[in-house]
């Protein structure tokens, strides 16, 4: 949907301009090594300080320590170095734990203008919010509250909406088990489901297409299925940035004889190769092959390369036929959408070559046909989206790759407690037996009628004014699509609050009144009247377990978040006879007990959480039971239809760079693509620019076609990259400002920011 104008610049909702050139050099063959650690310490150095950086450092992932708030990657079930985290890890850390602050007088002297004029990168760099801040209608600077007045003034403005269904309430992954489940009650005891999330933008792909093929959203494997797998396919994802520590399992796939074959159109330093900084070897520079095969495919073109392989596997008979006849329904449908296709349209959509494919398949089929396959938001954020993933589940159901040893569905999540988060509540369209059941325990009656997702959610606040938004953790404005009619829809609300442990965009961008609530970190002690406590969370594989921050807090004016919501909640819709919020809080023993009481799989919570390394949630899938409509794991029979930029136009696909995970940007390098000091880059295939007469690093315009008009982001980087012809990429959150809010995923509503339709022009 378009502004006004047809036409969307910069403005306050986007990260200013750079003043200089990037710096461009080759880019790495692998990942890792001395490099990784090197830089990890810097960071850690830099911002947190010798005692209170090696602390944190030596806590982070240990059984006894707090869970990584950066990726989801699991930890070893039976064993956890010393030293078991990653650079992207260090510099999460570095940036919670900095001694670096922002209090009162920061506010007092920056106004929200020249905060507005401040990078992205400028704003992570000040240190923690230390004290609760509120920003009045007309002011222009944020100014101190007292915790009490900013749960009451939350009180009376969410009491004052006409409906409940005005209130919207978002969550961030890193949010724990406890502060989720807690925050999902209140909502829900004030009458709401809006409960849009990080997940929405993401994987909600995934979770939507998995749960139609084989009745759970989530994926079937442990580390030992990566670890003894024949075949691992890493499709529209890239380990050695957003998840560097898979690297070691792929490591040692290969250790054991496994092939990866690496899917993406960019060539990545993290698929090819792998320095084990814990290895001597590694640490001296020698790294280990990775991708044995690297298809590098169009833009947009998974489906096509996987219903390639589905048609090989027809042409060959190599079908599990006992697996199919006992476990599975439509294949019949499925053979002739196969059958149907030609090899040249296959080849022409996904731009590899049939023998390619074929190579892949004699990969996939050799041995026992252990086939794991790993995917990101290269194939969950797509107008075809959970098509792509259905045909993911319709190769390893023909080849019953699913609920054996070595084989398996592995969606990597981003955030460290995103499937935590979903798994306890937050979800706008939870079943109706998890409504039964907070009925039965908290004693209410929820709101059966599904709530906002997250661009349904920033439709509504564009559309109709004084509604309140509330979030807990991250950054909206910069992770949603359209940054700059996100930015009015958050403009357009009467209070915005944000629940957050460092300073960003989000917070500058804001409705009439606004709140800066800030919380504890991961990292740090929560102390609460019963004395210390711990949180829990989820990660990629299903594993619930222990987190307890050990580091003195920030500020002692900080807050745990299940303390905050608390706080919320008792302002908001009081305490009822079976609720006492704040008595809730002061044990998290309680909140567990109540989690599973609702939710199945988690009995006894507190006992076996309590045991090193936690628990596995059940998974039906693994056990080869299907819980889908027929009770049999379904295939999907979809057309062959996928997302192709107009002649004389490119496919653009938003990324991350190395020094930013998420939303949160580290550095302004990208040291795996050879980029250094700069973010408004956007990497070309060197044809395409010659074609439109565009030299390396120079100055160019980006505008994003939609059937509402056009968008244009100003003055990026022209940067010549190995990719497929006609495709493009480009960092978010710069390039968010391009993405059509009404571009989604067909049945799960994700925003398509890795299939945006552009043109690129020399800039004036």
């Amino acid at each position: 949907m378009a502004s006004d104008d047809s036409k969307h610049s910069l403005d306050e909702g986007e990260p200013p301009h750079e003043d200089k050139a990037p710096k461009v050099g080759k880019p790495k063959t692998s990942a890792a090594g001395a490099t990784a650690v090197v830089s990890s310490m810097n960071h850690v150095m830099r911002t947190a300080g010798p005692v209170r950086g090696t602390k944190a450092l030596l806590d982070l992932n240990q059984t006894d320590g707090f869970d990584c708030p950066s990726c989801a990657w699991p930890d070893p079930d039976d064993h956890r170095a010393q030293t078991e985290f990653c650079e992207n890890g260090a510099k999460a850390i570095a940036s919670e734990a900095t001694t670096r602050q922002i209090d009162r007088s920061f506010f007092k002297k920056h106004s929200i203008d020249e905060l507005l004029e401040q990078s992205d990168y400028w704003h992570d760099q000040q240190g923690r919010l230390t004290e609760p801040m509120v920003l009045r209608e007309g002011s222009s600077h944020y100014e101190p509250i007292s915790w009490d007045d900013a749960f009451a003034l939350i009180g009376k403005e969410l009491n004052k909406l006409e409906t409940p269904d005005d209130g919207i309430f978002y969550t961030s992954g890193r949010a724990s088990n406890e502060a989720a489940f807690l925050y999902q009650a209140f909502i829900r005891h004030f009458g709401t489901n809006n409960l849009p999330d990080c997940s929405n933008m993401c994987h909600e792909s995934s979770g939507t297409a998995m749960g139609q093929a084989v009745g759970v959203g989530k994926g079937t494997v442990t580390l030992d299925d990566l670890h003894e797998a024949e075949t691992i396919i890493c499709i529209g994802q890239n380990p050695g940035t957003n998840h560097p520590r898979m690297l070691a399992s792929l490591e040692k796939c290969v250790e054991n004889g496994g092939k990866i074959i690496a899917v993406n159109p960019l060539k990545e330093a993290g698929l090819m190769g792998f320095a084990h900084p814990q290895k001597i070897s590694g640490m001296l520079g020698k790294s280990t092959p990775l991708a044995s095969q690297y298809l590098q495919v169009k833009v947009n073109g998974d489906l096509a390369l996987l219903r390639g392989l589905g048609k090989e596997f027809f042409e060959r008979g190599a079908l599990d036929e006992k697996f199919i006849a006992e476990h599975t329904q439509g294949i019949d449908a499925y053979r002739t959408r196969c059958e149907a296709v030609t090899w040249e349209n296959i080849t022409e959509k996904c731009g590899i070559a049939k023998e390619e494919i074929q190579q892949l398949a004699d990969t996939i089929l050799r041995g026992e046909r252990k086939l794991v396959t790993c995917w990101a938001m290269g194939l969950t954020q797509h107008r075809n989206a959970v098509a792509t993933i259905r045909e993911v589940c319709n190769l390893h159901m023909m080849l019953g790759a699913i609920g054996r040893l070595g084989a398996g569905l592995c969606p990597v999540r981003g955030h460290s407690n995103v499937q935590g988060d979903r798994t306890v509540g937050i979800f706008e369209k939870m079943p109706a037996w998890f409504h039964d059941a907070m009925d039965r325990e908290f004693g209410i009656t929820t709101n059966r009628e599904h709530g906002y997702d997250t661009v349904e959610a920033i439709l509504a606040m564009h559309r109709e004014p004084g509604k309140v938004f509330i979030a807990l953790g991250g950054n909206f404005l910069q992770a949603s699509p359209d940054t700059s009619f996100t930015a009015k829809a958050l403009q357009n609300c009467s209070l915005t609050v944000h629940i957050s442990t460092k300073l960003n965009r989000s917070h500058l961008v804001h409705g009439k009144t606004a709140l800066i609530l800030p919380c504890l970190g991961r990292s740090e002690r929560d102390t609460q009247k019963s004395g210390d406590q711990f949180v829990t969370c989820e990660n990629s594989m299903g594993i619930v377990h222990m987190s307890k921050g050990k580091l003195t807090p920030s500020s002692p004016e900080l807050l745990s978040e299940p303390a905050i919501i608390a706080g919320i909640a008792e302002a908001t819709v009081g305490n009822t006879e079976k609720t006492k919020w704040r008595w809730l809080v002061e044990d998290y023993d309680r909140i567990r007990d109540l989690i599973e009481k609702v939710i199945p799989g988690f009995a006894p919570y507190n006992q076996q959480v309590r045991h090193p390394g936690g628990f596995y949630l059940p998974n039906t899938a693994k056990q080869r039971v299907w819980k889908t409509a027929s009770g049999k794991a379904e295939f999907s029979d979809s057309l062959l239809e996928q997302f192709e930029p107009a002649d004389g136009r490119l496919g653009l696909q938003t990324l991350r760079s190395h020094d930013q995970y998420n939303t949160t940007v580290y550095g302004l390098n990208d040291r795996y693509r050879g980029i250094g000091t700069g973010r408004r880059i956007i990497f070309l295939n060197p044809d395409d620019m010659k074609e439109r007469g565009i030299s390396p690093v120079s100055l160019v315009d980006i505008i994003s076609h939609w059937e509402d008009g056009e968008r244009t982001a100003e003055e990026f980087y022209a940067i010549p990259y190995d990719m497929p012809a006609g495709s493009a990429a480009a960092y978010f959150p710069e390039a968010n400002v391009l993405v059509p809010v009404e571009s989604t995923a067909l049945e799960s509503n994700t925003p398509t920011s890795k299939g945006i339709e552009i043109t690129v022009k020399p800039s004036a």
